[in-house]
């Protein structure tokens, strides 16, 4: 059984040794690890191969570290995902052939939104797809619909593939570091709506897309992949926003390789990405 370790603890000297002991004490391989220390923490992840009880190897290397100890143990396995998008196909497309093509290390377990518009396309690759409108509803009725609907679903991640609505505080607390959203902008610049609107009018000489994990405050979330593409004054705002979709969803498609492999940490606003 293969299985990515993951640590976040107080560095101190000694740590790897430490780690690597219990490790060796299980019987267990080491195909790869990296480890990074920084702002007085010690993160460290490791590709393991072997057989071994999960919650007695964790308990042993909790005693060890501490209670406050960050310690996850994750099988390598194919995600699951529930996709959220609005009108816009060509990030919710690009994950459906990724899918389809057996490229992309998760399973597209349903597709929600808003709007009717793009359930044609999703009928195609036969997937679940749900339409939970927000006309004469709250945001907080329409999220409702929403939970009662994930409620028939297994998942690990939702992906906000263009989805075009703000997440109520409770909602995004409910689902703490398991949102993964794309923003048509470099961030933190350009922040909300209209982004290619607002680069355009400011004269940038660059655009790009921003790929992050979704928390309370709009667009601030952690920060996994980003990429820009350089423009010049010839671009109106709409042939930016025609350039940005490809940096979208290859941005996109990125930063969803790099959480299915399990490859980040988040502290405080920051990921550490190995």
């Amino acid at each position: 059984m293969n299985c990515i370790l993951k640590i976040c603890t107080q560095d101190e000297k000694g740590l790897i040794y430490r780690i690597s002991d219990v490790i060796f004490k299980y019987q267990i391989n080491i195909i790869k690890n990296d480890e990074f220390v920084g702002e007085g923490m010690f993160f460290f992840r490791a590709v393991l191969e072997g057989e071994f009880i999960k919650n007695e190897f964790i308990g042993t290397l909790r005693a060890m570290l501490g209670e406050n100890s960050l310690i996850e143990l994750h099988e390598k396995r194919k995600k699951d995902i529930i996709i959220f998008a609005t009108k816009e196909s060509h990030c919710l497309g690009d994950l459906l052939i990724r899918h389809y093509s057996k490229e992309l290390e998760a399973n597209i377990k349903a597709v929600i939104s808003n709007y009717d518009e793009l359930q044609n396309l999703v009928a195609k690759f036969d997937i679940p797809y749900h339409t939970i409108k927000t006309q004469n509803l709250s945001r907080e009725e329409q999220e409702q619909k929403v939970l009662e609907c994930l409620k028939d679903y297994s998942f690990d991640y939702l992906v906000l593939a263009k989805y075009m609505r703000i997440l109520s505080p409770s909602f995004v607390k409910s689902f703490e570091n398991k949102i993964i959203n794309i923003h048509h902008s470099f961030l933190p610049a350009f922040i909300g709506a209209n982004p290619y609107k607002q680069a355009y009018e400011r004269g940038v000489k660059i655009i790009g897309a921003t790929a992050h994990f979704v928390n309370d405050n709009l667009d601030e979330g952690p920060i996994i992949t980003q990429a820009v593409l350089n423009i010049s004054h010839e671009y109106t705002w709409q042939d930016m926003q025609q350039a940005g979709r490809n940096i979208e969803k290859d941005v996109l498609s990125q930063a969803l390789e790099l959480v299915f492999e399990d490859r980040i940490f988040i502290h405080k606003n920051k990921t550490i990405i190995f």
